[in-house]
């Protein structure tokens, strides 16, 4: 790994896969670093070796693990970091770990650069979470979805001036690392950027239940199995298209000099909206039934309301989403339904007794569920 690569963290996950991808068909060199933890990763593992054989590294390691981040370190030419804890209910049962795998690994990524020979520039993604739960932001129930009565939060988003206001363990954990890849530009000199993002959605997402939720929900309906709705639905998000989002890291990254130590929101804007309640009825379209849902109460943090204003990232960059939100989901059902994903789920997640028809039937065994939780990337 000594000829220089770039390097990726959770590099095995969702958008490391789809970010990896872009890279090596753009003809560079890619290590991704990656503690397979998460249920399916192998399956993206597995593809980039199929697509790109030798080009493609991969180191089998924990960004928790400090001597193996400042090995990766070493030969890297860029950092995309994008290994992490991605869901608030796993921080609200196990507040160390969360800790452990957002903050103090995102410390030892920092540390790694700061201490090489050739510090290389480093892309950090963190989440729309830092803002807390909008508490303030006045909105008005609508019969699908809420509305923002200021008309500049309902015509934009939510800016990068918003106060941070740390809602959970896992907004705590994120936050921090987000302030401490902020500080290590104007503190030691690195180039640093920060990618508040939103919901993003695309390919090689397996849809657990706390990330990826709009192939939770896509996989679930395909499935035939009810989809579970904390508090009424109505909750608004702008989704992003993972093709998007590997575009606006690419220009990030080359317009480094000009972006350090800055965080941009990103996501899918006002003009990508959509509320629980507004996929489940496009969902019933592509389905031609009504999925099943399940209802349950609110939970810690949720926003009601949270639209990313990407401006300042456009204005900086000519970036902006190409991949509107019905075409993105109808986009994400297709790979699923060729990737063979709700199968796999489906299969994944059958109690022990049918499973074990299954076996003695000559049927696929040794699968993990995708619902586990692990530290690639949402």
């Amino acid at each position: 790994m000594s000829d220089g690569y770039v390097l990726i963290t959770g590099g095995c996950g969702f958008i490391g896969t789809n970010l990896a991808d872009r890279l090596l068909r753009d003809g560079h060199r890619v290590c991704v670093f990656d503690n397979l933890s998460r249920a399916g990763v192998e399956r993206n593992l597995e593809w980039l070796r199929a697509q790109h054989g030798e080009r493609l590294l991969a180191r089998v390691a924990d960004t928790r693990d400090a001597n193996a981040v400042r090995e990766a370190v070493r030969g890297a030419t860029r950092v995309f970091h994008l290994a992490a804890q991605v869901a608030v209910t796993t921080s609200l049962d196990d507040p160390v770990s969360d800790f452990e795998n957002n903050a103090r690994a995102s410390l030892n990524v920092l540390e790694a650069i700061r201490n090489s020979n050739h510090r290389p520039p480093l892309l950090f993604t963190s989440t729309n979470k830092v803002y807390g739960g909008l508490s303030d932001v006045t909105l008005d129930e609508e019969a699908l979805r809420y509305t923002p009565r200021n008309v500049r939060v309902a015509k934009h988003g939510v800016g990068e001036t918003r106060p941070l206001d740390f809602h959970s363990p896992y907004g705590c954990s994120k936050g921090t690392a987000d302030q401490y890849v902020r500080d290590y530009t104007r503190s030691y000199g690195l180039q640093t950027i920060v990618f508040r993002m939103s919901c993003i959605y695309g390919p090689h997402q397996f849809g657990t239940e706390d990330q990826g939720w709009v192939a939770h929900f896509l996989i679930r309906a395909i499935n035939r199995e009810p989809i579970a709705i904390y508090g009424d639905g109505k909750q608004v998000r702008d989704i992003l298209f993972v093709d998007d989002l590997v575009d606006a890291m690419l220009l990030a990254s080359a317009d480094m000099n000009r972006c350090a130590g800055e965080a941009f929101n990103i996501g899918g804007g006002a003009t990508n909206t959509i509320s629980l309640r507004e996929l489940l009825a496009m969902i019933r379209e592509l389905e031609g039934r009504e999925p099943r849902v399940t209802w349950s109460d609110w939970r810690t943090g949720d926003q009601k309301y949270y639209v990313s204003d990407a401006r300042r990232f456009s204005a900086r960059t000519g970036w902006s989403p190409r991949v509107g939100t019905r075409e993105g989901v109808r986009r994400l059902r297709e790979w699923l339904l060729t990737a063979g994903i709700p199968a796999m789920v489906q299969h994944a997640e059958e109690p022990a007794s049918i499973a074990a028809k299954r076996v003695a039937g000559g049927g696929r065994v040794g699968e993990r569920p995708v619902a586990a939780a692990a530290q690639a990337k949402e």
